[in-house]
């Protein structure tokens, strides 16, 4: 699914006119939500319009065509439209990180990093795609090299996002290495289906992709756990989008408690009527969801704040995997060229070079 915003639409300018067409959007997004979700509806339009919205490049600054959102405010955001509907919030749960660690500072090729928030910055959306049906945490899915050129196959489940996604980020396995890798979902290789049926939200677009010699282009290849804290930062980010969503759905939940108490009548035994609004038991049931609902959403703001004013220590060079063979060696079948003083020692292991 292509979700890029359509052309001549002009995307807000500041932070107030988003939220002002923001808050609007959501208003048909929550008087449709239950019964899309009841007839299995896929949010596809409500994507595109969130999209040419620019909510997916909101974290940009403003000159790479965001609008230099905090990530705190992009939280108290997510809350919002998860209170409208909370699978509309959540399957953006991989793309916000994946923006993240973009602007993280852990790529340390400018060329390439640009390269991605040009295409956040039109409009492109990222799914997430980690886990697979296995008993534990075992990966199968592959990467494979003819020459130069690198494929992906494999099978995950819970791909959050990823039917309405342009571009897939998942995890991997090069050779015995673990690797996070970035596709393209529109490849004719790859197959999203609706076939979620556990818990949560079920229009999130969790189930099963399949992936069948799909390229990958080797700067997209990133050797997993190669730094703590980016690790850390992204782990932090996925955590406290799912919690957003939750305090999202407290939001509607006290909303819908006082849109059924306010209309109701309460006839007696006597001539004349009360209000239950009035009652003091039903006031206290009220306060009580109002107050657990905002301290959840003060919660996950706050924590969303100590995100934005976490020190970032200048990260490494990102290792990346290459696709060409070390010059020289031979006996080398699973091994790449780097800037190398031994050229023609043989290779009986990968080798990886910064960039």
């Amino acid at each position: 699914m292509s979700t890029a915003a359509p052309v001549g639409r002009v995307r807000p300018a500041t932070l107030e006119e988003f939220d002002r067409e923001l808050d609007a959007l959501l208003i048909g997004v929550a008087e449709r939500a239950a019964e899309q979700e009841r007839t299995r509806t896929l949010l596809r339009e409500d994507v595109r319009a969130l999209q040419a919205l620019g909510f997916g490049a909101l974290r940009l600054p403003k000159e790479d065509g965001g609008l230099g959102a905090t990530f705190e405010q992009l939280v108290e955001r997510v809350v919002r439209i998860a209170a409208a509907d909370s699978s509309l919030a959540h399957l953006y749960r991989g793309h916000i990180a994946f923006v993240e660690g973009l602007l993280g500072g852990y790529d340390s090729d400018p060329a390439h990093n640009r390269l991605w928030v040009d295409r956040i910055a039109a409009g492109d959306l990222v799914g997430n795609a980690q886990s697979e049906r296995q008993e534990t945490a075992q990966i199968t899915t592959t990467l494979a090299r003819d020459g130069e050129r690198i494929t992906l196959t494999g099978r995950k489940y819970y791909t959050t996002g990823s039917i309405y996604a342009d571009w897939i980020h998942l995890s991997a396995l090069d050779g015995e290495q673990r690797v996070g890798v970035t596709v393209s979902a529109l490849d004719p290789g790859v197959d999203s289906v609706d076939d979620w049926d556990g818990f949560g939200q079920l229009l999130t677009g969790t189930g099963t992709t399949t992936f069948d010699r799909v390229p990958v282009d080797p700067a997209d290849i990133v050797v997993a756990g190669e730094d703590a804290r980016r690790g850390d930062h992204i782990a932090s980010v996925f955590q406290i989008v799912l919690l957003a969503v939750i305090a999202g759905i407290g939001r509607a939940a006290l909303r819908d408690t006082v849109e059924y108490v306010r209309p109701r009548r309460r006839i007696f035994g006597f001539a004349g009527e009360a209000a239950p609004r009035a009652d003091a038991l039903v006031q206290e049931t009220i306060g009580a969801v109002s107050a657990a609902s905002e301290a959840a959403v003060r919660l996950v703001l706050s924590a969303a704040r100590d995100v934005d004013t976490a020190p970032r220590a200048t990260a490494p060079a990102r290792t990346r995997r290459s696709a060409i063979c070390c010059s020289g060696s031979s006996g080398c079948s699973r091994s790449w060229r780097r800037s190398c003083s031994m050229p023609s020692r043989s290779c009986s292991r990968s080798v990886v070079r910064p960039r």
